[in-house]
């Protein structure tokens, strides 16, 4: 059965737990539960739920019925007895005539009725089988209302869940994403004030013959000894190098540190090491992890302006 929850859904369940399908129909059911968990539980369920209606919506008999039915009977028995009295008078009277005339007393036949009590049904019975097949059908209609109320409840609550769980994905996502946006422009103005500030000095790093294309500028502040570099191009790395950047100082190379690869594409300024003196930079194409001193020749150099 390819939509198990649907059928649950359509209501038969509580139309065979009323008794309310044709035989076909029932067998139906019956083949489906066997076959499918689910469908037996929710069965089970149904059956339960309208158990438990009937016994709550039970009808107690008044108070004082028994009393007032043993009543009308014995009225009614003593009402029989009281007929009979007349007949038993008349044929007394019957026979002292006969007697008079010196004739017999003819055939006297007392109704076979006058010697039968006679019980009539009583009126409030038909109307308490009539008061308890309406609290029937009324308790029918009231489980049934109730199993559709909980049904469209059950599906709105799914749709309502449903909805909640994205909108709750959106809101994640839109804090993420506003997160990256507000990293970004923290970034962009850092790098602003940096580009804008007297206290840096920018030296262009240009590509040597053996990276006539590469292309880089060194932000270097000698007062608080802050160094940044901003890739303009830079050639595609081999497999296992990476490219670090070098402060000269009186000719000798000091580690300014590496490049990462978002830098290296041109993507962000990044910051270097702090380097206290430097009349010039350079880079250079290391194993990755970097070198003591520089081992490959120089791709891009820069001298310090005075």
């Amino acid at each position: 059965m390819e939509n198990v929850q649907q059928y649950i859904e359509s209501g038969i369940l509580e139309q065979y737990a009323l008794g309310e399908l044709s035989p076909a129909e029932q067998a139906e059911v019956e083949a489906l539960a066997a076959r499918h968990p689910a469908i037996g539980e929710e069965l089970q369920s149904v059956q339960a739920a309208l158990g438990v209606y009937a016994e709550a919506h039970a009808i107690t008999p008044p108070t004082g019925m028994r009393e007032r039915v043993l009543g009308n009977v014995l009225a009614q028995i003593g009402g029989a007895a009281a007929a009979a009295t007349p007949n038993s008078a008349l044929r007394a009277d019957v026979d002292a005539v006969a007697q008079a005339k010196g004739t017999s007393a003819p055939a006297f036949t007392t109704p076979a009725a006058a010697d039968t009590a006679v019980v009539r049904p009583l009126s409030s019975a038909p109307e308490a089988a009539q008061s308890r097949s309406t609290w029937a059908m009324a308790a029918s209609v009231a489980l049934i209302l109730s199993l559709g109320a909980n049904a469209l409840l059950y599906s709105n609550w799914k749709s309502a869940s449903s909805e909640l769980v994205a909108l709750q994905n959106d809101q994640a996502r839109f804090a993420t994403t506003t997160q990256v946006v507000e990293k970004q422009l923290g970034d962009l103005r850092e790098e602003n004030q940096i580009l804008r500030s007297e206290e840096f000095r920018a030296i262009t790093l240009a590509g040597t013959k053996d990276a006539p294309t590469a292309r880089a500028k060194v932000m270097y502040n000698p007062a608080t000894h802050k160094v940044y570099v901003d890739v303009k191009s830079l050639p595609p790395l081999p497999e296992g190098k990476q490219y670090q950047l070098w402060a000269l100082d009186k000719g000798k190379p000091v580690d300014a540190g590496m490049l990462a690869a978002n830098t290296a594409a041109g993507s962000d300024m990044q910051q270097m090491n702090d380097i206290t003196n430097a009349q010039a930079f350079a880079m250079t194409v290391e194993p990755a992890g970097g070198s003591a001193s520089p081992t490959m020749p120089i791709q891009a150099m820069g001298a310090v302006s005075i």
